[in-house]
């Protein structure tokens, strides 16, 4: 068994594809519409779907927003340089909202941006 695929809700398709493709640096992989359920699918990721974890980008046509909820808390991204990761993301519209720096407690660097719907990414240094 492995994970597939999370989920994600969000408001402006678009938006978030430019997200995660320029920022994060993913490729879109598929896309497809579903005109009898009002809905899209996009699903976005560093490799093959067949070989790696991707996120799958839900629009629900119409809704522009969506409440994230306390039960939620973060993606997580291994980077090999959190300091650069966050420079570059910052010159390509990022919105970085913990800078990066050793996490509470600990020693692994770490910093968090937030996507255009207001999901959280950390970036967790790795080696």
């Amino acid at each position: 068994m492995r994970i597939l695929h999370t989920m994600l809700r969000v408001g402006d398709l678009e938006k978030s594809i430019k997200f995660y493709t320029q920022v994060l640096g993913m490729k879109e992989l598929r896309r497809k519409d579903y005109p009898d359920g009002k809905f899209t699918l996009a699903f976005v990721g560093y490799g093959a779907e067949a070989n790696h974890t991707v996120l799958e980008l839900t629009y629900n046509w119409g809704v522009d927003h969506y409440e994230i909820g306390s039960g939620f808390g973060h993606i997580a991204i291994g980077v090999p340089d959190v300091y650069e990761a966050c420079e570059k993301m910052k010159q390509a519209g990022g919105k970085i909202i913990r800078d990066a720096g050793p996490m509470n407690a600990g020693s692994t660097i770490i910093a968090f941006l937030e996507d255009p719907d207001g999901y959280q990414i950390e970036l967790i240094g790795r080696d």
